[in-house]
């Protein structure tokens, strides 16, 4: 029996337990950080121009205590528990019965998958802890851009800044990889920015979206930046056409751009890098 920290802690079954938990934080995160930003800005901007506002109450990641938009119902630890709890309740309030969205137990989920299939894709190597850790912002980065169409760089400049770490300590790729994976990815999309904007006029996306390419260059090296744009730009071409059949584009019809390149940079991580260069006939 394998009784090592390995064996143990960086199973797919632990990882996947650990993701549920980690998932859960993330929702809050996804809900809260867009709040406590738009709170920052209203104060800065009140201070900058020596006006009173009203602000919204103020909070943090850890308080207050969750509770229910609808009827204000703290909730209990375990009304809190990931996914069992949603299903105990049949993904409603206990107090006013108003229905939980399922988008909950949906990051909760996936956030569990991803830390398994690491856990599987790594062997169960002590480096999976980083890749966690990086899956992770990109899934709280994806759910707030699908939101609001925000990236923050609280959590884009952490991540670009942890790729290079990482690379550095010798827990992803090499650190050459890793300072011209930034490097490209920022500048890539920086100049199809410009390049749209001189054409049309009009802005095609943000500078969050730079800034998380240039964190996945450095995470996943500069030979996946151009691989992950591609996997971003075909999986949000398939979804914007999808919402558009289906009349469901929001207003401005536009389509968020940063879940995708998550999305895309989860997926390449866990194909491996060999094989999608394969897949791609450059290997």
């Amino acid at each position: 029996m394998d009784l090592s920290f390995a064996g143990i802690f960086l199973t797919p079954w632990a990882l996947a337990l650990f993701g549920l938990c980690i998932g859960s934080f993330l929702n809050v995160v996804i809900h809260r950080l867009p709040l406590m930003l738009d709170r920052t800005w209203k104060s800065d901007s009140a201070d900058m121009l020596g006006v009173e506002v009203k602000l919204p109450p103020e909070i943090s990641l850890s308080a207050p205590r969750s509770r229910c938009p609808q009827c204000g119902h703290a909730i209990a630890w375990h009304e809190n528990i990931p996914v069992l709890s949603y299903l105990r309740l049949g993904g409603k309030c206990s107090a006013c019965k108003t229905r939980i969205p399922a988008r909950y137990p949906f990051f909760e989920v996936l956030t569990a998958l991803i830390f398994a299939a690491l856990a599987w894709r790594f062997d169960s190597r002590p480096e999976v802890l980083a890749w966690c850790a990086f899956a992770a912002a990109l899934v709280a980065l994806g759910g707030i851009d699908w939101d609001t169409t925000l990236l923050p760089d609280g959590l884009t400049l952490p991540l670009l800044w942890g790729g290079l770490l990482a690379a550095a300590l010798g827990l992803t790729t090499t650190l050459s990889a890793a300072v011209w994976g930034a490097i490209v990815g920022y500048l890539s999309l920086w100049s199809v920015y410009w390049l749209f904007k001189l054409v049309t006029g009009k802005e095609g996306m943000g500078y969050g979206d730079f800034k998380l390419l240039a964190a996945l260059g450095a995470w996943l090296g500069v030979s996946m930046v151009l691989p992950v744009v591609l996997g971003a730009s075909i999986i949000g071409a398939v979804v914007g056409i999808g919402m558009k059949l289906n009349s469901s584009l929001r207003e401005g019809r536009y389509v968020p751009f940063g879940p995708f390149l998550a999305g895309s940079g989860v997926a390449v991580l866990l194909l491996g890098p060999a094989r999608v260069l394969g897949w791609l006939g450059w290997a």
